[in-house]
């Protein structure tokens, strides 16, 4: 069975998990976590995620991670890039390796899908629901010669996970898990209709009779 984003390192051959395929503003990078670096229970919550339903019909891991939480209650996608988890590295250097018989350079995967959608490897880019591209551009990367280098997020204000942030975080996947709340219920009622009470229309024609 084939699974997406997974991924490995091209010249050390250590796994990672691709959050996402394209930063926006720099289509040539991409934002992996190095699933070595993570503690048992992490690394046992993501894999569980990344061979979910929600992971693989996600269209990149990040938006799977923005509604998944830790055992310890914390949102991974926040935990992660708080604690430095996740890290910025040219696409060029990852593979994907969606079974063990196939190898795909992710940075020809990025060219391959943009030319069949029509459009260029930056349009690739995830985008909130604010209309701006996501993740925050990070400053930092994995320097060639240590492809496990952290990235330890940005230094500015902006770059910063304050309180208010992640209250808009957690805001945005509660409205997200409500819209995914809705569908499925509606798909229930299409599969099997609920079947109404008419306890209300019997006191009705009782009180009319009397």
């Amino acid at each position: 069975m084939a699974l997406k984003h997974i991924g490995r390192i091209t010249d050390t051959k250590k796994k990672c998990a691709v959050v996402y395929r394209v930063v926006p503003g720099e289509p040539d990078q991409s934002v992996i976590c190095m699933t070595e670096s993570l503690a048992a229970e992490e690394h046992d919550s993501l894999i569980r995620l990344i061979e979910s339903p929600q992971g693989q019909g996600a269209y990149e891991l990040g938006e799977a991670m923005g509604r998944e939480t830790l055992p310890d209650g914390r949102v991974m996608l926040a935990a992660f890039h708080a604690t430095g988890k996740m890290v910025k590295i040219k696409s060029s250097r990852v593979e994907m390796i969606p079974n063990s018989s196939t190898v795909l350079n992710l940075e020809q995967l990025n060219r391959n899908i943009a030319e069949q959608q029509g459009v260029a490897i930056s349009d690739l880019a995830l985008k909130g629901p604010d209309g701006k591209a996501v993740p925050d551009k990070a400053e930092a990367t994995i320097p060639s010669s240590d492809a496990t280098a952290m990235y330890t997020g940005d230094t500015s204000d902006e770059g910063i996970l304050t309180d208010d942030k992640l209250a808009a975080q957690y805001r945005s996947q509660a409205d997200a898990l409500f819209k995914e709340a809705k569908a499925l219920r509606e798909q229930a009622e299409e599969l099997a209709p609920t079947k109404k009470k008419s306890t209300k229309k019997a006191t009705a024609n009782a009180t009319e009779e009397g």
